[in-house]
């Protein structure tokens, strides 16, 4: 969170502790406000945006997008395997079995994200039930109308970004619309996320009406939504939408005969964003994470559309997006590891290889080396590094486990792919204007040597395919390919791929048959000296002294292949089930989806 050297920022950080504390209460578990705490609350343009900042932080901390959204919901996919893939199933009551598609409803870890999320739809509805009675709402001064409305956009944003999660997550889920004061029956059952999905599409139509462009409204508040962000966040729902999803009639993977509309709700959004002028590509892929993000500054080019405000060392408002990184110092490290077989998937003159992966971990003298001799199973995410970690930087002899590095909520070369796959999807192949969109991230990708990117495909199914991969390559360790395979209906397909793929690199077989099996590595260098190539063959003679052996394709064992995500099943796994806790709470839910 970009809080430091700015003081209006400090009193809203201030504010978001006071108020996650305060509202951080289980779900259906709320106290009535009285009409007084109400009418002070919105009795002003400085105080309804402090109840706003509340909202806000219930997207912050382990429970939401410091970790468990972020992170630990989102592994175990041909990209990544996540905590301690040692044993069957994942071995615990928690991160490692949701890892391995194991949960049961006593999970230790989904009754507080849960609760989290729907914390914030009660804060949510009690904003959206105030701030337009405000009588500076209709009959203020023009700064005070526009900034009400503003504030308005921006509630109406973070409730369907609530429900969104609540849905790619756990499918149908109970819902309201009023704050639970007003509600007659808080014991609701599920309601069809269709019928979700339409009314939050609605709302978010209204509310970028309401908010300004980033250029309008500064970059001074990129951790606020903009009218960018607000679309972005549409267009993404849209595609869910009209994507695949576990159904609770029919306990199959399915999508709405309609999805088409939501592919052009997507792509018109997707257009908006790109025609404005106020988002493009920042040209250096590495300063989106080195520069920005891991040093708590702001991308210039506004790339990242909507971050979500995280910091204070605190569990309920900082991150631990640093456990997915490299070992620092006497850091701790497990929270999940690059899969071989996506290491070697980039093409090396592709530079998001080096930086979405890390081959390293860094010692309190700032040396590099292997963090164990089994090398190539042991590689972690680079995207969010403690040794990247700047302004100011994480002492390297502590164990820090908050780094107050922001969640990037979606990126703007996730707009300019989405409207690539949604005019590939409508026009029944690669417009122009795909093929553009699509290109803009595969050169900046190849930055250098744009003109080795390939030739672009335009069948429908062969440039699908290409959007497939690019966007895999793209989003490496943001907690996006999960979900986007769930909603292509390819997650069981890329799991079983991943695995005959790494059987093939265990046994030295094509198109692996040339790596090494092992690699020689020196430690007394704050830069990682590999000996010989990731490439070839190891040498047999001639490795120099001071030069250490650790294995590679001889680190994946059969066990290692056969634990990645063992407990998946397709047509079930696909979701999770409810906490335990919110079905003994509420009598009128029920498991669905075979838990």
């Amino acid at each position: 969170m970009k809080l430091k050297y700015n003081t209006g920022r400090k009193n809203l950080y201030l504010c978001l502790i006071l108020i996650i504390t305060i509202s951080c209460k289980r779900f259906l578990d709320v106290k009535p406000h009285s009409s007084f705490d109400e009418a002070y609350v919105f009795s002003s343009v400085t105080t309804a945006t402090n109840a706003l900042i509340g909202v806000y932080g219930h997207l912050a901390g382990e429970q939401a997008y410091g970790s468990r959204l972020s992170i630990m919901y989102t592994v175990d996919q041909d990209e990544c395997v996540g905590y301690s893939n040692t044993s069957a199933g994942g071995g615990d009551n928690g991160p490692k079995a949701i890892a391995r598609y194991n949960a049961t409803a006593e999970n230790a870890q989904l009754e507080k994200p849960y609760n989290q999320l729907y914390g914030g739809i009660e804060g949510a509805n009690i904003c959206i039930k105030n701030i337009p009675k405000m009588e500076a709402y209709n009959s203020g001064s023009e700064a005070d109308k526009k900034a009400l409305r503003r504030l308005y956009g921006e509630v109406l944003t973070l409730r369907a970004q609530f429900y969104f999660e609540l849905i790619r997550n756990w499918g149908d889920v109970s819902v309201q619309f009023e704050p639970s004061i007003d509600q007659p029956d808080l014991f609701l059952p599920k309601t069809d996320r269709d019928l979700i999905y339409n009314r939050i599409l609605d709302d978010l139509k209204l509310a970028a009406e309401l908010v300004p462009w980033r250029k309008e409204a500064g970059v001074a508040v990129d951790e606020r939504i903009t009218k960018g962000g607000v679309k972005a966040i549409r267009a993404k729902i849209a595609l869910f939408c009209g994507g695949y999803s576990l159904r609770r009639n029919s306990n199959l993977m399915e999508r709405r005969s309609d999805y088409l509309e939501y592919y052009k709700i997507a792509r018109d959004e997707c257009r908006d964003i790109m025609e404005s002028a106020n988002h493009s590509l920042n040209p250096n892929f590495e300063a989106i994470f080195k520069n920005y993000l891991d040093a708590h500054l702001i991308d210039p080019s506004g790339e990242i559309l909507f971050e979500v405000a995280l910091a204070g060392s605190l569990s309920a408002t900082d991150s631990r997006l640093t456990d997915t990184g490299p070992q620092v110092g006497v850091s701790t490290n497990g929270a999940f590891k690059i899969l071989p077989t996506y290491y070697y998937a980039f093409n090396t003159l592709d530079t998001r290889k080096d930086v979405t992966v890390t081959d390293y971990s860094v010692n309190t003298s700032n040396n590099r080396f292997p963090q164990s001799t089994s090398a190539i199973v042991v590689l972690f995410a680079g995207k969010f590094r403690r040794d990247w970690v700047s302004n100011p930087a994480i002492d390297l002899k502590t164990q820090t486990l908050f780094s107050g590095i922001n969640w990037p909520v979606i990126r703007y070369s996730d707009v300019l792919l989405m409207f690539a796959e949604t005019e590939n999807e409508i026009n029944n192949g690669a417009t122009v204007a795909a093929v553009t969109a699509f290109e803009q991230v595969r050169k900046r990708g190849f930055r250098g040597n744009e003109a080795q990117i390939g030739a672009t495909p335009t069948g429908k199914d062969e440039f699908f395919n290409a959007i497939v991969n690019e966007r895999w390559l793209e989003f490496g360790g943001e907690g996006i390919r999960k979900y986007d395979l769930i909603r292509w209906n390819l997650l069981g397909d890329k799991i079983a791929e991943t695995k005959i793929n790494l059987t093939k690199m265990m046994n030295r077989q094509a198109p692996y048959q040339n790596l090494p099996q092992v690699r020689y590595y020196k430690n007394n260098s704050p830069t990682m000296i590999w000996f010989n190539s990731m490439y070839a063959p190891a040498p047999t003679t001639g490795i120099p002294t001071g030069y250490t052996r650790v294995n590679w394709t001889t680190s994946i064992t059969q066990a290692f292949i056969t634990n990645i995500a063992d407990s998946y099943r397709p047509n079930h796994a696909e979701l999770l089930p409810l906490p335990q806790a919110a079905i003994n709470t509420n009598t009128n839910l029920k498991q669905d989806y075979g838990y």
